[in-house]
């Protein structure tokens, strides 16, 4: 899943991660999706179309797959296929995710 590198390009810059729902076709197109405009559409599409190329490749070797989860450092990404399509759910991981911490008087 090469689309990390989609995502930040050739140079290191902070900016935020996509976080949201992607549902896209057996063709890779994105049907719907919960992820913010600010994100290129075409990021979108190259993420559907890893997953499915991965969805895909496991079935050619004979290990179907209905469900992935990958992890990276601050970003998790699940799919489930749909019938050639998939549901992409991307949760940016951030040291703000825990519990939060009372304010001090």
């Amino acid at each position: 899943m090469g689309f990390l590198r989609k995502i930040f390009g050739g140079a290191a810059a902070v900016q935020q991660l996509p976080t949201g729902t992607i549902t896209v076709d057996r063709c890779g197109r994105v049907v719907t999706s919960t992820v913010s405009s600010a994100v290129s559409p075409e990021l979108l599409e190259a993420v559907g179309n890893d997953v499915l190329e991965l969805f895909r490749e496991a079935r050619t070797a004979q290990m179907p797959l209905s469900e992935i989860s990958v992890h990276y450092g601050s970003l998790r990404v699940t799919a489930r296929e749909l019938r050639g399509g998939a549901v992409i759910f991307l949760f940016p991981q951030t040291a703000m995710s825990g519990t939060a911490t009372p304010a001090r008087p």
